[in-house]
């Protein structure tokens, strides 16, 4: 007979519509079990509250997450507030001792992630041992997942290209319409797409050196006010980010094409082959260009699809799809089985200031109309 597994105690910091998915996730999982709720909205605690009504063990809820951080109640918190607070919690939720994992972006400037990052390694050197994970489940779905273990299998030889579109609807409503402004979120390049940075970086196996963007706001929010000003976050975009091989990724971002049918496609060109998968139809395809490189003459013309292989991925031990094709359960699994081997996160603090700086990088980019390098952005 297996071994119990170590019951897992969560409390979820941020009770909005995040934090409800990650409550879904949780309750789909062996072992673990949600104690306690924190958030300064009431009506977004109540709708958490509602999710656990039936599970045997009832949360205890806070409006202040101080509270639910002191309650002896959990062994794992996870934080899934309004960007521009996340400093200020992780401020409070390192020293506790507690499992951490935050949603992203970490921060929404790069001084605040780069103070987190020192801020772990003091306590580290002081005994702390629970683990901190910045949340990117992109890299979870079971296709892009798949098409990275063949790409780092050499499946389409040396990586020389990555791009990733992503053309969907605008940003929904939050609570007090905070993601409708750059000071809040760090800006959509920041809020929406720093996990498509850290993405490209975990693909290539580098770290960027340079990006180039141009983007704005041309439809999205124009005509609507929050106490008397209008929302001031892009909704499209093209980013160019290059890497010490010469390898290069890019990103089109936008925000204004919901008549999509798959809206999210990501692409890996090596020196032997492709591989492409698409989201929501979970399409993997990958193609070989063996003939190219040993015939003297042309061989199959690009847009035939022969040689391509195409299939659909899914992975049969996901309990809870939700809003990310099940990529949210397995990050969770995984992010429960380190606690429970004690080992370190798969994505640190130091990815999530990169990916952070990468987002603010392009924006600074687009507002001077220059290129922008990593080094003139990350802190020395």
């Amino acid at each position: 007979m297996a071994a119990a597994l170590q019951k897992i105690r969560y409390g979820i910091i941020g009770c909005g519509s995040m934090g409800r998915e990650h409550i879904l996730n949780i309750m789909a999982m062996d072992a673990c079990v949600v104690t306690a709720l924190a958030d300064t909205h009431a009506e977004s605690r109540s709708a958490a509250a509602a999710l656990l009504a039936g599970a045997a063990t009832q949360p205890q809820v806070f409006e202040h997450s101080q509270d639910l951080l002191e309650s002896g109640l959990c062994d794992a918190v996870v934080i899934a507030t309004p960007n521009f607070t996340h400093a200020e919690l992780m401020r409070q939720a390192l020293p506790s001792g507690l499992h951490v994992l935050i949603e992203k972006p970490l921060c929404t400037t790069v001084a605040d992630c780069h103070e987190l990052v020192q801020r772990e390694k003091a306590l580290l050197t002081q005994g702390r041992s629970a683990i901190v994970w910045v949340a990117q489940e992109y890299r979870y779905m079971p296709p892009v997942a798949e098409m990275i273990r063949l790409a780092h299998a050499g499946g389409v030889g040396r990586l020389h290209q990555v791009a990733i579109r992503e053309h969907r609807e605008p940003f929904y409503p939050k609570v007090a319409d905070w993601n409708r402004f750059n000071a809040n979120t760090g800006g959509t390049l920041v809020e929406k797409c720093c996990h498509y940075f850290n993405l490209m970086e975990f693909i290539l196996q580098e770290q960027a050196v340079r990006v180039f963007a141009s983007g704005g706001q041309r439809v999205n929010h124009l005509d609507e006010k929050y106490a008397g000003k209008t929302p001031d976050i892009l909704d499209s975009a093209y980013v160019i980010v290059e890497y010490p091989s010469g390898a290069r990724a890019s990103l089109d971002l936008c925000m204004f094409a919901e008549n999509s049918t798959d809206n999210e496609q990501i692409v890996i060109v090596g020196d032997e082959g492709k591989l492409e998968s698409l989201i929501p139809s979970l399409v993997l395809r990958h193609g070989r260009r063996e003939d190219w490189g040993t015939r003297k003459v042309w061989g199959e013309p690009s847009g035939s699809g022969r040689g391509v292989a195409t299939r659909r991925v899914w992975d049969t031990n996901i309990r809870y799809a939700g809003q990310h094709f099940g990529a949210s359960f397995i990050e969770h699994q995984r992010f429960a089985a380190a606690i429970r081997k004690g080992t370190g996160p798969e994505v640190s603090l130091a990815e999530g200031l990169r990916c952070v700086a990468v987002g603010l990088a392009a924006h600074r980019s687009i507002d001077t109309g220059l290129p922008v390098l990593l080094a003139d952005v990350l802190p020395t």
